[in-house]
C-alpha cells in the first residue's frame, strides 16, 4: 500500500479537451468572448470576430449585454492582426442586419460602433482589409442600413479626404471607385452636392492616370445619377478632356461608357456634340480603343431612338401608311449619272488596275434610259443637263401607294418604282472609248428579283482588247505557275474571239473619231442611242461567252452579284437618314469591312450582329433599307457566332420590320439559317413560335414541311436540341389548323415520346397532351380519336416495357391537365390503361398504380359517378394492392394527400430509365 501512494503521487495528470469545453461552457457568453479576444492565438481572435453574431443573438433579450459586445467589437478593431480585423469586417453586414432588426432594443447601436469601424478601415494599411471594408460599406448602402444623414456628416467627408491630391495613390483610387458605386444608392442630392465636385477634380488628376481611368469608367454611373442638367453643364466638359486623354486606357473606358453618357444628354447635344466625339473614338491611333469605340456603336446609336419615328405601332396598317409616307419622303427624284467627270474617271481607272488591270463595262437597261423613246423627249433631258457629264439619270422612288395606282402613271413614275425596288445594279466602270459609243446594254438580274422591265435586250459584260492584252502581259512573268498558265489560256482564247468580231474596228472607228473631244453633252449620247434600235455588242456571240467565261474563272461569279451596287454616289443616297448623324451609320456599316476584323477586332462583326436590332429599331423601318445590305452581309458570314447572333434576334427583327419587310428580307435569311450548323439553328428554333406568327398563314404553312428536320442534328448526344422542339412545338399548336396538327406534328411529336433522353420525353409528354387537348376541341372529333387510337397502338402494346410506360406517362399528363373530359378518357384509353395491372414488368405497374391513386381518382367524375369504368378501376387497384411487388403494393395502398406526386413521378422516372 505504501509503494501504490508513493506511485501514484508521482503521476502527473493532464487534462483533456473535455475539460476545457466544460470550462467554456460554465462560462457566461460575455466570458468566452472576453476570454478568446485576449488570447495571443491569431486563430482565436478569428474565431471571436467569426462568433460575434452568434454572441449577440444569445444575449439579444439583454440590452445591456448587448451594448457590451458591441463595445468588445470596437476593441476587437484595434487588433494588429490584419487577417483578424478583415474577418470582422466580413461579419459587420451581418451585425448590422440584427441590429437594425432589433432596432428597439439597442437604437442607434450600428451607428455609433460599427460605421465609424467600417469607415476607418476605408484607409487601413493593408490592401485586404481596406477591400472588405469596401465591400461591407456597398452592402450596407444597398441594403438602406446606414441612415442618411450618417452618409452625409461619417461617410462622405471621409471619402473626400481619402481623395484630397496628397493622399496615398492606392487609397485614392479606391475612395474614388466608391464613391462612384455609392452614388446611384445615395440619390441625386447627396451625389451632387458632396461627391460630384469631388468627382470633377478626379477627372483633371493630373499626376495619376489610374485615377481618371476610374472616373471614365464609372462617368456613364455619375451622369445617371445627377441627370442631364449637371451632366451637360459640369460633367461633359470634363468627358471630352478625358476622351482625349494622352492614356489610351483612359481613351477606352470612355468608348466602353459613352452609352450611359448619351442618355444623360438632350438629343441636340447628342447629335452635335458627342457624335463628333464618338468619331474621333472610333479613328483613335489605339487599337484597343477603336476595338471598345466599335462595339458602343450600336449602343450609342440606339440612344438616338425616336418612337415617333421608328414606326412602331400597334396597328399594322398605320405602320405600312407611315413607311409609305416616309419612303416619299426620303427618296425623292435622285439622279444616278452614268459616267462621272473625267477625274472621277481616272481615279475609278486606276484603282481597278491596282486590283485586277482589267475593267468590265456593265451598261444600264434602255426600259432605265428616260429618253429612248422619241427625241423630244431626249432633247428635253439634254438641255436640262447640258452642264453635266451624265448619260442618263435614274429616278429613285418608292412603289406607288394604293391610292395613287388608279391614276395614269407617267413614264418616269413606272421606271422610278422600278428602280428603287430592284436590287442594286453592279458598280460599272465605263473606258472614254466606250463612253462615247453609248452602247446600251442590259444588266444580269440576280435570282429570284421581280423584273418590271419588259426589255428584250441581253446583258453583255465586255472587255476591250487592250485590256485583255494587258492583263496577258501582266501574267506572263508567272508562267510558271499552273494557275496562271490556265488563266493565260483562256485570256488567249477570249482575245482571239474578240478580234473576230467584225464589228469592233467600226465601233472603235467612231470612239476614235470623238476622242480629241473633252466632253461629250448628254444630247449627243441620246441621240446616239436613238438612232441605233438594236444596238450590236462590240464582241459577237461566240466572243462573249468566252469573256465571260474567263472573267468568271478569273474572278468569282458570285462577286457580280453580292458585291455589286449602285455607282457610288448613288450608293451613299441609299444609305442616307435623317434619324442618326450619317458619319455613325457609315462607321457602323463599315463594320462588316474585312478590313476592320484585321485592323480593330476580329469579332467586330460579331459585335454589329449583336447590336443590329437596337439600330434597327432606332432607325425605324422607313430606313431598313440603309441596313438590308449590312444584315445580308452579315447572315454568309463565314464565322458560325455572327450567324447564331443573328439567328438568335431575328425574331426581335421582325417585329421591328413589320410582315411585308419579314417576308420579302428576313425570310430568306431565316430559311437559310434553318439550314446552317446546329449552333446556328438553336438560335432559330429556341424563337421559332415568336417568328412563324408573324408570317402570314399561307407562308407560315410551308414550315411545317421543315419541321421534320429538326429531329436532326450534328451531334446526336444533343438532346437540349430536341427538348427546345418540344418546347416550340406547344406554342407552335396554336399557329396551325387541326388538319395540319395531325399530319406534320403528330409524328414529331411521337417520335420525341420514344427519344432516348428522359428530360425530352417528359416535354414531349406535355405536347402529346397539349395536342390531344387541341384536337378535341377542333372538328372534327377524327382526329383526336385517331391520334387515341395510335397511342395505344405505339406505345400500350408496344414490346418494349419503356414504351408502356410511356403510355402510362401520357395518360397521366392528359389526366392532370384535364385535356380530356373525363368520359372520354375512360372510353378511349382507360381500358387500355388499365391492362397494365398485369404487366410483367415492375416498373410499369408501379407507375399505374401511382397514376390511378394519385392522380385518376382524383377527379370529381370517379368520386361521385358509379359506372362500369368506376369499377373497372377500384378492382385494378385492389389487384396491385396484393401485388407481389412491394413498391406496387406501397403506392396502390397510399392515400393521395401522403406523398408528392411530381417527386414520386420523377424518382420513377430516373429509377426506371
Amino acid at each position: 500500500n505504501y509503494n501504490l501512494s508513493l506511485f501514484l503521487s508521482d503521476v502527473i495528470i493532464i487534462p483533456s479537451a473535455l475539460d476545457f469545453v466544460s470550462q467554456d461552457e460554465m462560462l457566461t457568453p460575455l466570458g468566452r468572448l472576453d476570454k478568446y479576444a485576449a488570447s495571443e492565438n491569431i486563430f482565436n481572435r478569428q474565431m471571436v470576430a467569426r462568433s460575434l453574431l452568434d454572441t449577440l443573438k444569445e444575449v439579444s433579450d439583454d440590452e445591456r449585454d448587448c451594448i457590451a459586445v458591441l463595445e468588445r467589437v470596437s476593441r476587437l478593431a484595434d487588433d494588429s492582426e490584419p487577417t483578424v480585423r478583415a474577418e470582422l469586417m466580413e461579419q459587420v453586414p451581418h451585425i448590422a442586419m440584427f441590429c437594425q432588426e432589433n432596432r428597439p432594443s439597442i437604437p442607434y447601436a450600428f451607428s455609433k460602433y460599427l460605421l465609424p469601424i467600417v469607415v476607418r478601415y476605408l484607409a487601413d494599411q493593408n490592401n485586404q482589409v481596406r477591400k472588405t471594408s469596401q465591400a461591407a460599406l456597398l452592402v450596407l448602402l444597398e441594403q438602406e442600413l446606414i441612415e442618411r444623414y450618417d452618409v452625409e456628416a461619417k461617410v462622405c467627408p471621409v471619402l473626400v479626404e481619402l481623395t484630397a491630391p496628397d493622399s496615398n495613390d492606392d487609397v485614392k483610387t479606391e475612395a474614388v471607385a466608391i464613391m462612384c458605386k455609392m452614388a446611384s444608392m445615395v440619390g441625386k442630392d447627396i451625389t451632387e452636392r458632396l461627391i460630384l465636385p469631388r468627382f470633377c477634380e478626379m477627372c483633371c488628376d493630373c499626376r495619376m492616370f489610374h485615377v481618371r481611368k476610374v472616373c471614365a469608367a464609372n462617368f456613364g454611373d455619375i451622369c445617371s445619377v445627377v441627370g442631364q442638367q449637371a451632366t451637360e453643364e459640369m460633367l461633359l466638359p470634363r468627358f471630352f478632356q478625358l476622351c482625349s486623354d494622352n492614356v489610351w486606357g483612359v481613351r477606352k473606358a470612355c468608348a466602353e461608357c459613352f452609352m450611359a453618357v448619351s442618355c444623360a444628354t438632350s438629343q441636340e447635344v447628342r447629335r452635335t456634340k458627342l457624335s463628333t466625339l464618338f468619331i474621333n473614338l472610333i479613328s483613335d491611333p489605339s487599337r484597343w480603343v477603336r476595338q471598345a469605340a466599335f462595339q458602343s456603336l450600336g449602343p450609342f446609336i440606339s440612344t438616338f431612338a425616336n418612337p415617333s419615328s421608328s414606326g412602331q405601332f400597334f396597328k399594322e396598317e398605320e405602320c405600312k401608311n407611315t413607311e409609305d409616307r416616309n419612303l416619299a419622303e426620303e427618296h425623292s427624284q435622285t439622279e444616278l449619272p452614268l459616267v462621272a467627270d473625267e477625274s472621277d474617271f481616272a481615279e475609278t481607272l486606276e484603282n481597278d488596275k491596282e486590283e485586277s488591270n482589267f475593267m468590265l463595262v456593265h451598261s444600264l437597261p434602255e426600259t432605265m434610259f428616260h429618253c429612248t423613246s422619241s427625241s423630244e423627249s431626249c432633247q428635253e433631258a439634254a438641255n436640262k443637263n447640258e452642264q453635266s457629264f451624265d448619260c442618263c439619270s435614274i429616278a429613285v422612288l418608292p412603289a406607288p401607294a394604293p391610292s395613287s395606282q388608279e391614276k395614269p402613271l407617267s413614264d418616269q413614275e413606272l421606271y422610278n418604282s422600278f428602280n428603287f425596288w430592284r436590287t442594286p445594279l453592279p458598280k460599272i466602270d465605263i473606258d472614254l472609248e466606250l463612253q462615247e459609243t453609248a452602247e446600251t446594254l442590259d444588266s444580269e438580274t440576280q435570282e429570284g428579283e421581280q423584273e418590271v422591265v419588259a426589255s428584250a435586250s441581253s446583258n453583255v459584260t465586255m472587255a476591250t482588247r487592250k485590256e485583255l492584252e494587258e492583263m496577258i502581259e501582266n501574267l506572263e512573268p508567272h508562267i510558271d505557275d499552273p494557275d496562271v498558265k490556265a488563266q493565260v489560256e483562256v485570256l488567249s482564247a477570249a482575245l482571239r474571239a474578240s478580234s473576230l468580231d467584225p464589228q469592233e474596228e467600226t465601233t472603235a472607228g467612231i470612239g476614235k473619231s470623238v476622242d480629241s473631244q473633252n466632253e461629250l453633252s448628254i444630247k449627243d449620247h441620246l441621240s446616239f442611242t436613238s438612232i441605233q434600235d438594236d444596238p450590236v455588242p462590240l464582241i459577237n456571240d461566240t466572243a462573249e461567252d468566252i469573256v465571260e467565261s474567263a472573267l468568271r474563272y478569273i474572278h468569282n461569279d458570285s462577286d457580280f452579284s453580292t458585291n455589286s451596287s449602285f455607282s457610288p454616289e448613288e450608293e451613299k443616297k441609299s444609305k442616307i437618314q435623317d434619324i442618326v448623324p450619317q458619319a455613325l451609320l457609315d462607321q457602323y456599316l463599315s463594320m462588316t469591312d474585312p478590313s476592320r476584323a484585321q485592323t480593330v477586332d476580329t469579332e467586330i462583326a460579331k459585335h454589329c450582329a449583336y447590336s443590329l436590332p437596337g439600330v434597327a429599331l432606332t432607325l425605324g423601318r422607313q430606313n431598313w433599307h440603309c441596313l438590308k445590305d449590312t444584315y445580308e452581309t452579315l447572315a454568309s458570314d463565314m464565322q458560325w457566332k455572327v450567324r447564331r447572333t443573328l439567328a438568335f434576334s431575328i425574331h426581335e427583327l421582325a417585329v421591328i420590320l413589320g410582315d411585308q419587310l419579314t417576308a420579302g428580307d428576313l425570310v430568306p435569311v431565316f430559311n437559310g439559317f434553318l439550314k446552317d450548323l446546329d449552333e446556328v439553328r438553336i438560335g432559330v428554333l429556341k424563337h421559332l413560335h415568336d417568328f412563324l406568327k408573324l408570317l402570314h398563314p399561307d407562308k407560315r404553312r410551308e414550315y411545317l414541311y421543315q419541321l421534320q428536320e429538326f429531329l436532326v442534328t450534328d451531334n446526336s448526344r444533343n438532346w437540349r436540341f430536341r427538348a427546345e422542339l418540344a418546347e416550340q412545338l406547344i406554342l407552335l399548336l396554336d399557329l396551325y389548323s387541326a388538319r395540319d396538327i395531325y399530319d406534320y406534328l403528330r409524328p414529331i411529336a411521337l417520335s420525341l415520346c420514344a427519344d432516348k433522353v428522359s428530360s425530352v420525353r417528359w416535354i414531349s409528354f406535355k405536347l402529346v397532351s397539349e395536342m390531344v387537348k387541341k384536337l378535341y376541341s377542333a372538328p372534327p372529333p377524327t382526329f383526336v380519336v385517331d391520334l387515341m387510337n395510335e397511342l395505344v397502338e405505339t406505345f400500350c402494346r408496344c414490346q418494349k416495357w419503356s414504351g408502356r410506360q410511356t403510355f402510362a406517362f401520357i395518360c397521366q399528363t392528359i389526366i392532370e391537365d384535364d385535356c380530356l373530359p373525363m368520359d372520354q378518357f375512360a372510353e378511349h384509353l382507360l381500358p387500355h390503361l388499365l391492362l397494365l395491372a398485369s404487366d410483367r414488368v415492375p416498373n410499369v405497374r408501379v407507375l399505374l398504380a401511382k397514376t390511378l391513386r394519385q392522380t385518376l381518382l382524383e377527379k370529381e367524375y370517379f368520386l361521385t359517378c358509379v359506372s362500369a369504368h368506376q369499377e373497372a378501376v377500384e378492382q385494378t387497384i385492389v389487384a396491385l394492392q396484393m401485388d407481389n411487388d412491394n413498391d406496387v403494393k406501397y403506392f396502390a395502398s397510399i392515400h393521395p394527400a401522403s406523398t408528392k406526386i411530381a417527386d414520386d413521378a420523377m424518382s420513377t422516372a430516373s429509377s426506371t430509365y
